[in-house]
């Protein structure tokens, strides 16, 4: 294993699942010796690169950060060129704007790429990360080789999100109000990140047909997001895949990771196209 692959992996990382229905991951440290800041539309974006090879982007989930990729990191950056990032508000990327939307940082994570002169890359996006993939490959199709997107959503509603899910969402919702105003900083950029999930996203299932790359959509069969609807995402994408992960929840990159960390590869090598049921 790689020197710097290594390092990253030493990140004590737990677990939490949020009242609005996201799996968020909070870390302790980061591989300095790999970081390198990007000034891009009006905030700094925190990155780490790994491996050689055709550039492949990895973008986590809500209130999150890099350290999502720890059980896939060390597989990828064997065969690719890994591009780590924090998403604006989370994470080493401040930001000082007071919303986001997931086409906002769709457009990041397009800069980012010019920024770093990559004209094409593959990605992978998980949760939050997966919605960015998507709305990357409908804003910016010639930036997308093959995407690869689990445990995305469409609506932040009880079709979207499980009925249970969302009406956790509903609770944390009004517990925040009963805070306002916020004062906090801390505090204010958590409500921002939250509110992204509580409001959004809200993609017609027409628009995805403007993903004219191959798309793996992937869920787990006990999923935050209810198997239909990934169903629906996969069904709306012309050269769309569908594979949902048995006996996995959200999680499936983490819980899953050898079995994902493989299918997931070969699909961007043009060898996978096992899973086309419906």
């Amino acid at each position: 294993m790689k020197p710097g692959v290594t390092a990253f992996l030493v990140l004590a990382f737990s677990l939490v699942l949020s009242g609005c229905g996201r799996l968020r991951v909070v870390t302790s440290g980061y591989n300095d010796s790999r970081g390198t800041y990007y000034d891009i539309r009006g905030f700094r974006m925190y990155t780490e690169t790994y491996g050689k090879g055709k550039p492949l982007l990895m973008i986590h989930g809500n209130g999150g950060d890099m350290s999502a990729f720890a059980n896939n990191l060390p597989y990828f950056s064997r065969k690719f060129k890994v591009i780590l990032a924090d998403s604006r508000a989370q994470g080493r990327s401040a930001d000082p704007s007071d919303s986001l939307s997931f086409e906002m940082m769709a457009d990041d994570y397009a800069a980012l790429l010019t920024a770093m002169h990559i004209p094409r890359a593959y990605i992978l996006g998980w949760s939050d990360g997966g919605i960015i993939a998507l709305e990357l490959a409908m804003r910016h199709p010639e930036k997308v080789i093959r995407l690869a997107s689990s445990g995305a959503n469409l609506w932040a509603d009880s079709v979207g999100l499980r009925p249970d899910v969302w009406r956790d969402g509903v609770k944390e919702y009004n517990a925040w109000q009963k805070q306002m105003p916020l004062t906090d900083a801390k505090e204010k950029n958590d409500y921002k990140v939250f509110m992204l999930d509580y409001e959004q996203p809200d993609i017609a299932l027409t628009e995805l047909r403007k993903i004219k790359c191959p798309a793996l959509i992937i869920g787990g069969d006990n999923d935050l997001i209810p198997v239909q609807h990934t169903r629906q995402i996969a069904d709306h994408i012309p050269r769309g895949r569908l594979w949902i992960v048995p006996n996995s929840g959200h999680a499936t990159l983490m819980d899953h990771s050898r079995s994902f960390n493989r299918e997931v590869d070969a699909f961007f090598h043009k060898l996978f196209f096992k899973y086309k049921h419906r």
